[in-house]
């Protein structure tokens, strides 16, 4: 459900930064006199937008990072869970994986 939240945050959040006015002119914005928002206006609300989103956005990525912590999780990934002293993953068949031989030229 976060994920699905933190989705619509971002998307919501792009749409915002892209309707801002910038040096060239705003996406979607044009020179139009009678706007609903005046220039300044417009862009205190699109700032304040930004803002919140931002906010939100980190918040959420905090939080499904805190609520995928495990505490009694002791491997956290596939290397953890190698021996002491093997350098490389064997596969499940117990072989480790061949190297690679490169080929011989022809000509």
């Amino acid at each position: 459900m976060l994920l699905i939240i933190h989705v619509g945050v971002t998307t919501a959040m792009i749409i915002v930064i892209l309707l801002q006015r910038s040096e060239g002119g705003g996406l979607g914005m044009g020179g139009r006199s009678d706007a609903l928002f005046s220039v300044r206006g417009q862009a205190n609300v699109l700032s304040r937008l930004t803002a919140i989103f931002a906010t939100i956005f980190f918040a959420l990525s905090l939080l499904m990072a805190w609520s995928m912590t495990d505490p009694g999780r002791t491997a956290k990934s596939i290397m953890d869970r190698m021996p002491p002293g093997q350098t490389t993953p064997t596969v499940p068949g117990g072989a480790a994986p061949a190297p690679a031989q490169p080929a011989a030229p022809t000509r």
